[in-house]
């Protein structure tokens, strides 16, 4: 049996063993693409059986979360935490709180985390958690009952040198203040580096809010100086409007770039004179309210109801909201409307399909394990910070975080060439994040 057949006979050993989870097939399918362009140049990752072991957990924790409401009802939620791959430093990967979350979902999200997490070139490994609970229309009290219940279990499968947790879609910085609340109750330990996304007066580190979007501008800025000179006075596209879509916009605009459409699950805002950063933040994050409500003080800014975001002429677009929200039709009218790049902040938001709209039409496509690989890297730089008890000031951690992210773009280009994909961030970053494990893995042993 050749290589490339032993890795299509992997891949449908993984769909057979993982049935019913279709977003961790499609993760594993998008790197197993970039693979086999691996395994024909070192055919000894697939012989040392590298790349069957890299698609299996090392530990898959699923748990009853029980807890009381307001009126006093018990209500009992599932929680998840899988511990993907440790062999570059501790688990590390978010806490999602979401009706959608199954553990097909949070397989794929720390699957993806493993090479993401690599691609910093910071020492920690891949993993995810969460729970199907939904803190929307949750009291304060309830909320700070169930992370209390979630945490009674999840504290005994994490620790600064073995699992670093932190937030993700529903988990934010009240979550992980009753999360950490909780696990130094348990342990009766001060142990600041077991979760991150923690306060600033409580260890948490500056720019940590911030950086995922922040990120998502920064690599997307270095991608159009390697092509077409940089992000000056190009009209973007951002999908949500939450804490990525937020702060991609914030950085994007110190950037010179001109945000013009952001969204939320009600429809989506055009502001041709570019989004009004501070009224935004003012309704999304102070008042909680709806992105219509943008239009209120802004008259000639323009409400759709419902529709699709994509469907706004760009230079850039950046897809900050869930998984496949970016999809072959919406890729279309993109590139119909002249679209030179396109970078993920959110966790595969573009489907198979779209990518292939893009690759077909040469616009630079940038996958989420490199282009937002800033949140985590700044929660590894919070690790440092209480690891030496030390607190660092916004610009200095900001600089850092800039660095990482130009060291991702770097890296994941010249892996691309190395390997005959120019100018193919899908592989470059696939490639890059994989190599570096599976060379770690090989230097262990069989574990």
């Amino acid at each position: 049996m050749s290589v490339r057949d032993r890795v299509e006979e992997i891949y449908k050993q993984v769909v057979d063993r993982n049935a019913g989870e279709p977003e961790f097939h499609q993760a594993v399918a998008e790197v197993f693409e970039s693979l086999r362009v691996v395994v024909d140049v070192q055919p000894e990752y697939a012989d040392a059986g590298l790349i069957d072991r890299l698609c299996e957990p090392e530990r898959q924790i699923i748990f009853r979360v029980p807890w009381t409401d307001d009126n006093g009802q018990v209500q009992v939620n599932r929680g998840f935490r899988v511990q993907y791959n440790s062999v570059l430093g501790p688990y590390k990967g978010g806490l999602r709180f979401h009706p959608s979350v199954n553990l097909g979902i949070v397989k794929f999200l720390g699957f993806e985390q493993i090479f993401k997490n690599a691609l910093t070139g910071l020492p920690i490994g891949g993993g995810k958690g969460g729970s199907d609970f939904d803190p929307k229309g949750r009291s304060e009290a309830e909320v700070m009952r169930f992370c209390q219940s979630f945490m009674t279990e999840l504290n005994r499968h994490i620790g600064e040198y073995t699992d670093v947790p932190a937030g993700d879609i529903g988990v934010g910085g009240r979550e992980i203040g009753y999360l950490f609340g909780q696990y130094k109750r348990l342990t009766n330990s001060y142990e600041s580096g077991v979760l991150t996304g923690k306060g600033i007066t409580w260890g948490g580190s500056q720019v940590r809010r911030e950086a995922t979007g922040y990120g998502v501008a920064y690599f997307v800025a270095e991608m159009l100086k390697a092509s077409r000179n940089g992000l000056d006075n190009k009209k973007v596209v951002v999908s949500g409007s939450g804490n990525v879509a937020i702060y991609a916009i914030e950085k994007v605009q110190q950037l010179g770039g001109l945000p013009i459409a952001c969204s939320d699950s009600s429809g989506y805002i055009v502001d041709e004179q570019g989004i009004d950063l501070d009224l935004l933040k003012t309704i999304k994050e102070i008042e909680r309210g709806r992105i219509c409500d943008y239009t209120d003080k802004v008259p000639h800014a323009k409400f759709v109801e419902g529709g699709s975001i994509w469907d706004v002429p760009c230079d850039v677009a950046l897809p900050c909201a869930t998984q496949n929200e970016l999809d072959e039709d919406a890729a279309r009218t993109l590139v119909k409307n002249g679209v030179v790049a396109v970078a993920e902040g959110a966790n595969m938001p573009t489907t198979p399909q779209g990518i292939q709209v893009f690759r077909d039409a040469d616009v630079a496509f940038a996958p989420g394990k490199a282009a937002n690989a800033g949140g985590v890297a700044t929660s590894a730089l919070e690790m440092q910070q209480n690891a030496s008890r030390d607190s660092w000031g916004f610009e200095y951690t900001d600089e850092r975080l800039a660095a990482i992210m130009r060291g991702i773009h770097q890296r994941t280009i010249e892996t691309a060439e190395e390997y005959g994909r120019k100018g193919d961030y899908v592989h470059g970053a696939n490639i890059a994040g994989f190599v570096k494990v599976a060379d770690a893995m090989l230097a262990l042993g069989v574990i």
